[in-house]
Parts: structure tokens; sequence; C-alpha cells
């Protein structure tokens, strides 16, 4: 059996008046999706645990099957493997955001959406100024970095800067949650302040501002941990080969720790741009040789982040017709039975702008498999299917039978 999971980031939403009362899955034309829908099986997952932020980092690590309140150390670690950077003994990881800060408030989490290139002299120019022996800054992708803290205590209350778009930054800047994390929440906040002073002229930002692009003129530390302990996919569910397909390091640092291979796709980009037709035949690639693959899209999740109803509701459509069609089109008629499954991490609903930790929708559809009732698939019509709600690794046990 080939297995195959396909995650549309935060497609899940609310009605919007704009699309009639209709979600953006509900409105957008997706004739594939709904085909497997009424092909297959559906139902709704749970994916937040009690106590947790709808962060992508749990949602993803539920939605594998992992025990989230025993393996998660924060999203920092968790991209750290996927850039290949090591965790030391004493070392904390943090994501690190370049944001941008207008009128003393965040404009955004992404500083515009900057370039990996432009993001990467800045990164490297803040690790020249503000690194030393304790704190050391990496480039990722975008607006996405990596920051270690030599010492550093995790019992620190960070705030994902898009949470908080619109509100001033000093009031949801680091707090300790303990008085042996108090020194490293204060040289933290330190570093952000600085980080500002030191942004502001750069030569980038004069550069993006001149043609109307918003600065990236501050960094924005979150999410603290150590380095996880974290069981294989093949230990926990017996899957002896797979492969992980992202733009994103989050979801390509937890595929390393689930033991699986790291596919990089040329113009993968984690926005509405990215290469659709080059992630499906990758996917495609990888399931002739692995028994399993997770592919995951990021751009309906960033379209809900900008609150972009039209766009959020076309990359559900480039989704269906520029993924799905490709992967069931190939693969349905192959020897050897495929399954493939349907599902974001979380809702992002655009009138939010972040993410929600109701259920989602999914739907599993196997090519030599049974159908329930289900014709489409939406925040809905999926919960009325015959899975009904699952919880934590109920997912990952229903989808490979155990």
């Amino acid at each position: 059996m080939k297995t195959i999971i396909i995650l549309g980031d935060g497609m899940a939403d609310e009605p919007i008046a704009s699309l009639g009362n209709k979600t953006p899955l509900q409105a957008a034309h997706k004739p594939y999706i709904d085909l497997l829908a009424a092909k297959g099986m559906s139902g709704e997952l749970d994916t937040i645990p009690a106590g947790f932020k709808p962060g992508s980092e749990i949602a993803n690590l539920s939605v594998l099957g992992y025990d989230v309140p025993k393996v998660f150390e924060g999203r920092g670690s968790l991209e750290a493997a996927s850039m290949g950077i090591d965790i030391l003994p004493r070392e904390m990881a943090m994501r690190c955001n370049l944001i941008c800060i207008e009128d003393g408030k965040i404009k955004n989490h992404s500083a515009g959406h900057i370039s990996s290139e432009e993001a990467a002299e800045l990164i490297r120019f803040l690790d020249k100024e503000l690194g030393d022996d304790k704190l050391s800054f990496y480039p990722g992708v975008s607006y996405r970095h990596l920051l270690k803290l030599k010492g550093g205590n995790k019992d620190l209350d960070c705030t994902p800067p898009h949470d908080v778009i619109g509100t001033p930054f000093e009031k949801v800047m680091i707090k300790a949650v303990s008085a042996e994390a108090q020194e490293s929440a204060d040289f933290l906040n330190k570093a952000i302040l600085k980080s500002q002073e030191l942004l502001k002229d750069h030569p980038i930002n004069k550069k993006r501002i001149a043609e109307g692009k918003d600065p990236a003129n501050s960094i924005w530390p979150w999410s603290p941990g150590y380095r996880p302990q974290m069981e294989t996919l093949q230990e926990l569910f017996g899957i002896n080969s797979g492969s992980v397909i992202s733009a994103v390091d989050l979801i390509m640092g937890i595929g390393v720790y689930a033991g699986l291979k790291v596919i990089h796709v040329e113009g993968a980009t984690g926005l509405y741009d990215t290469n659709y037709e080059g992630k499906a035949e990758a996917a495609i690639e990888a399931l002739k040789n692995d028994d399993f693959v997770y592919l995951h899209i990021e751009a309906s999740d960033e379209a809900g982040h900008d609150g972009n109803v039209e766009l959020k509701t076309k990359t559900i459509e480039y989704l269906d017709n520029r993924v799905v069609r490709t992967i069931y089109e190939v693969t349905k008629d192959w020897d050897e039975p495929v399954t493939i499954a349907i599902l974001p991490d979380h809702p992002t609903p655009c009138a939010l702008r972040t993410h929600t930790n109701k259920p989602i929708p999914f739907l599993i559809y196997r090519s030599n498999g049974k159908a329930d009732d289900v014709q489409v698939y939406d925040e809905f019509e999926s919960p009325k299917g015959a899975y009904g709600l699952l919880k934590g690794r109920e997912f990952m046990e229903t989808l490979f039978g155990k």
C-alpha cells in the first residue's frame, strides 16, 4: 500500500460574507478534492491538545500521530533539524522572524514576505553585530530564521507575531514564566530592541522602502525549546520508508526527526506562487519508491494570515487542479493500492488572520476502499462522514489500519 498525506496548511476557515456566507473551501472550484471525498470516507480531526496554542508545529506533530505533550520542544529546535543545525546540550533554539513594525505596532509577521536572499543578508548582518559565544543567528527561508542561545531557559511566554498583528510590540515582548528564566527574557528583549536600531538604516531596508515594500526592521524570537526526543514513524506505525516535501523548515524538520527523507523542490516558496506542479511530480516519484509521502502546501495559511479571501480561495483551487488532480490521475491505475488523505493542520480564518483550534475536516480515499455518504469536502460536510471525530494518533492509526 502506498500512502500520501496532502496537507493544505490553514485551508479551513469560517463562513465569509463576501463569499455568500460560504467558507473558501465551500466556494472554491475543487472537483478533484470533492471527487476523492465522494469516493472515500470523511471525518474531522482535533489536532490541538488541551493546553496548547494552535500553531503549525503542534498541529503537524499531531497529524503525524505524535504525543505532543511528550515530544514538543519548541518550533526552533524542529526547524534547526531541517537546516542541518545541531542543538547541543544547554542550548535553546527559537524561531526568529523578521517582522515589520510601523508606528510601534506589529504591521506583519513576515516583513512583507521578504525574499530569502534579502533576509539572509540581514540575518548574517545581525549575527555579526549581535552574535557572540552566547547568541547566534542562522538564515532560513523568507522571514523564517533560527536563533540559538547558550544557557537559555525555555520557561518563557513568547507570542507568535502572526497572532498579534496590529498590537503595540512592547505589550507582547517576551516574559519570564519563572524566576530562573528572567535572565533569558531580559537578554532576548534587549536583542529585539537592538535589532531595531541596527536594521532601521540597513541598505536592504532602505531599498525596500524606496520600492514601496515593508522593511524587515525587527527580529521576533518565539517558540523556545531544547533538542526533542522523538520516535520515528517506523517505530510508531511501522512505516518502512517515507519522504517529506515542503517549502517550510518547520515541516522538513519534523520530517527529519520522524525519519523521513527531505525532498527539496525548486521553486517551492511557501506562498501562492509556489511550484505546485513540481511538488506533485516529486510526490509521485517518491511514492514509486517509498511507502509514505507527507506533502505540505503552505499557501492557504499565508493567505489566511494576510486576510486575503480571494487569494485563499485561489490557493485551494490551485491545490486541487495542480496537485490533487495530477497525483490522482497518475496513481489511480497503479497495480499497488494507493491511499490519499487530504486535510489542513488547523483553520486560519481570514477574518481573524490567525490560527484557531477547531477540529479540521479530512478525507481518506483508498483506490481499493469503500465510500461513505459524503459527496464534497468542507468544514460542514466532512464531519458527517463515517470516521466521525478523531483525536491525536487516531488519524494515523486509521490511515494505516493500526
